[in-house]
Formats: structure tokens, C-alpha cells, sequence
């Protein structure tokens, strides 16, 4: 059974920092990229940042010069860094890990962690 832990949420000032972990355990194979996603009150779930197998990078447009996505291959643990937190970060943020073998592709989901910003 596969499982994400996710921790490092929480309130935080606008300006402020807060890093994200998101770690793997259980029987996952072929993990082909480690991502987070977010969630805002009444808004769809979107992709914040993805970290592919290789090293390679991708970010929303909304996170570019903020946040840094990071991974840890020995530990299957993925960090989220986020600086400069504005208010419209606010969101239940989601840790995402992909397994990509030749017959299949699978999705995994952290439970979700709260980050809230003030203003």
C-alpha cells in the first residue's frame, strides 16, 4: 500500500516562507515524477510545481521566482519551497507522486496540508 505524508503546512504572513515535504512509503515502482498541486475554495486543483525523473522542472506561472521544487530519490520525498507567500497562495496544497511502467500509469495523493497567508 502506498502512502504520502505530507507536513509543513500552516499560517504564515504575507512575505513569509514555509517549505513543504511530501514523503513516499510503500511499494511504488518506476516513480516517473513528484509534484504538487493546490486547491483554493471554490477553484479547480492545479498544478504548482512537478519534478520529473531526471531532474527536469516545471512550474506555474504563478510560482516562477518563488518557489523551488526539490526531491530527495533516496528517501521518495519531494519539498515544496515556497517564499515570498502572498495571500492568493492560500490553498490546501497536495503532494503527487507518478509511477510509470510499461502496462501502467498510477497516481498517488497526499492527504492534502492547509497553507494559509495573511495579509
Amino acid at each position: 500500500q502506498v502512502q504520502l505524508v505530507e507536513s509543513g503546512g500552516g499560517l504564515v504572513q504575507a512575505g513569509g516562507s514555509l517549505r513543504l515535504s511530501c514523503a513516499a512509503s510503500g511499494s511504488i515502482r518506476s516513480i516517473s515524477a513528484m509534484g504538487w498541486y493546490r486547491q483554493a475554495p471554490g477553484k479547480q486543483r492545479e498544478l504548482v510545481a512537478v519534478i520529473k525523473s531526471g531532474g527536469t522542472t516545471n512550474y506555474a506561472d504563478s510560482a516562477k521566482g518563488r518557489f523551488t521544487i526539490s526531491r530527495d530519490n533516496t528517501k521518495n520525498t519531494v519539498y515544496l519551497q515556497m517564499n515570498s507567500l502572498k495571500p492568493e497562495d492560500t490553498a490546501v496544497y497536495y503532494c503527487n507522486v507518478r509511477s510509470t511502467t510499461w502496462f501502467a500509469i498510477n497516481d498517488y495523493w497526499g492527504q492534502g496540508t492547509q497553507v494559509t497567508v495573511s495579509s
